[in-house]
């Protein structure tokens, strides 16, 4: 599939645009994204697959219980790694993964301090006043991104493996910030992640 990353889209208020079958455009409201507990809406839950739904709970979870205003890319990365084995399997082995963990739980007491009450905008999407609900810019595009991605490959619902690939396509994303602190190598893991995520359902 064609490279996605460094593409940038500008949403109206309210809306995120999607593109449905046969590239005609289609609009989701973005209360899709809604903050709160429990699984993830209905209009948004049937594209995701459970595997994934349940990390965007986990993700809106930890960010109300943490007390911020708003899921962000780490979030989202947080629940990933902690939720999928393939997504685990895409990194470089036990031990990267367990730095991640390790420095992802750090947020509340280190370096994510410097967050709170700050919105996570990384210039991927301009911010557009209401932007969605509960959700940093950031996150927002890359669930987009996710679905985008899982449309290219005729997939009915996106899966975890393609948010990850999402989030790594954001190299201003807190969740890539996180994975560079960590020793990742995001170029590696983005061509890693172009070669797998054709293979998910």
């Amino acid at each position: 599939m064609p490279n996605q990353r460094g593409r940038c889209k500008c949403f109206p208020p309210g809306m995120l645009r999607r593109f449905g079958a046969g590239g005609v455009d289609a609009v989701q409201n973005r209360t899709a994204y809604s903050a709160g507990d429990g699984s993830a809406p209905e209009d948004l839950g049937d594209r995701l697959t459970v595997e994934l739904a349940s990390v965007v709970s986990a993700a809106r979870r930890r960010a109300s219980r943490d007390g911020d205003r708003q899921v962000d890319t780490a979030h989202l990365l947080h629940g990933l790694l902690e939720s999928d084995p393939a997504v685990r399997a895409a990194f470089d082995g036990g031990p990267q993964v367990a730095r991640l963990l390790g420095y992802l739980v750090q947020r509340s007491i280190g370096y994510g301090l410097r967050w709170l009450g700050a919105v996570e905008d990384s210039g991927a999407v301009p911010l557009v006043e209401g932007g969605v609900p509960g959700w940093s810019p950031a996150a927002a595009a890359a669930m987009d991104g996710a679905l985008d991605r899982a449309h290219a490959r005729y997939a009915t619902r996106a899966g975890c493996l393609d948010l990850l690939a999402a989030l790594v396509d954001d190299p201003e994303s807190r969740a890539v910030e996180v994975l560079r602190r960590a020793g990742v190598d995001t170029g590696r893991l983005a061509a890693r992640l172009d070669g797998e995520t054709p293979g998910q359902e």
